[in-house]
């Protein structure tokens, strides 16, 4: 029951009153949601977006508890993960610790260490994205030092908060060495943490460039190719698409040498209008590699180029996972393994339950 309802909550949402709060809103990757506990189980829900409104799903408070609700009937208990009391401290150089990097699920710190994309104002642009949308409303900064990053997440380790680390940046200019700041923010944070570190970018031009990161601290990495419908992707990822599959499968095979089987990982999001054999077929030639497919519904951010869309149907979700779920056990590829990162963390995406 608690596996399906929440495949049902990451596709409807949840209404939820005023004063409970969406986690994050805008910023890279699935965003506009809260982190709510079910059945032990860290949950990234969407709470904002238009269909959201017309979600069965919603909240009651019964003390300082919530009380999930479908169709106005009690289902049972959840919980909202408390707002990190380090949100509220300040760098050495006066900037909020929320503005740095944010708490992801259960136990991982994350943040977008450059905040800004060259395909934003482009017509390269990742129509998912909502990468600019936290920097407009002053939720963030533009850029974060290794100094900076290296400080929060020290704090956020010794008060019990974070075991892993995640980097994700958005595309620098062609004379800017996007991987090099990446090796330097990680080192600053492996200097002070020692924690496993998941850093995700783009294919650079020469995949050698990744031992830099090996030899920084990165422990996994993320490069994301979102869908092998090859008509969606030309739709929703130009720049991605113009790559194209063989400079990514060239980096991915690369980046396994480097970081090793299980620690490479790829998303694929589901209900942009892809056929869906592509998600299955794109999961094995990902899994063959030795990449984790992590799998991710649509996640309509309000303000994206993709605000007005739905997030994939639950049971087509639900037939999707236990597909994959088979594929990544004809490969011995599981999340557990992951040391850090998005795989590890699963809040966003149900994978994770239907693997064996």
């Amino acid at each position: 029951m608690y596996k399906e309802t929440i495949v049902e909550l990451q596709s409807f949402g949840l209404k939820t009153a005023d004063n409970i709060k969406n986690d994050r809103k805008g910023g890279a990757g699935p965003a506009d949601g809260g982190t709510f506990i079910i059945d032990n189980t860290y949950v990234n829900i969407p709470m904002s977006g238009k269909y959201v409104d017309s979600s069965p799903y919603s909240i009651a408070t019964l003390e300082g508890r919530y009380i999930l609700r479908k169709h106005q009937k009690n289902l049972m208990m959840i919980d909202k993960r408390v707002r990190p009391s380090f949100y509220d401290l300040k760098t050495d150089d006066g900037i909020p610790y929320s503005k740095i990097a944010l708490l992801h699920g259960s136990d991982c710190l994350a943040s977008t260490i450059f905040q800004k994309c060259i395909y934003w104002n482009s017509k390269d642009r990742c129509r998912f994205c909502g990468i600019e949308l936290s920097l407009k409303s002053n939720k963030t900064i533009k850029l974060k030092t290794p100094d900076q990053l290296a400080e929060v997440s020290r704090v956020a380790f010794e008060k019990g908060y974070i075991k892993h680390v995640l980097l994700t940046v958005g595309t620098f200019n062609q004379s800017e060495n996007t991987l090099k700041y990446i090796a330097d923010c990680t080192k600053q944070i492996k200097a002070d943490t020692q924690l496993p570190i998941h850093v995700q970018f783009m294919p650079p031009g020469d995949e050698d460039q990744m031992w830099m990161l090996k030899e920084a601290g990165v422990d996994t990495v993320g490069i994301h190719f979102e869908s092998f419908d090859e008509k969606i992707l030309s739709q929703i990822a130009p720049a991605k698409h113009r790559l194209g599959i063989k400079k990514y499968t060239k980096t991915w095979k690369k980046a396994v040498e480097i970081f090793g089987k299980n620690q490479v990982s790829s998303f694929i999001i589901t209900g942009i209008g892809e056929l869906k054999s592509s998600v299955i077929d794109g999961a094995e030639y990902l899994s063959d590699i030795g990449v984790f497919p992590f799998i991710v519904p649509l996640r309509p951010i309000p303000g994206s180029m993709l605000e007005d869309r739905k997030p994939p149907e639950a049971q087509e979700m639900i037939k999707i996972y236990e597909k994959v779920s088979r594929i990544l056990e004809k490969y011995d590829l599981s999340s557990q393994k992951s040391k850090a990162g998005c795989v590890r963390c699963g809040a966003c995406s149900a994978l994770p339950l239907f693997e064996n």
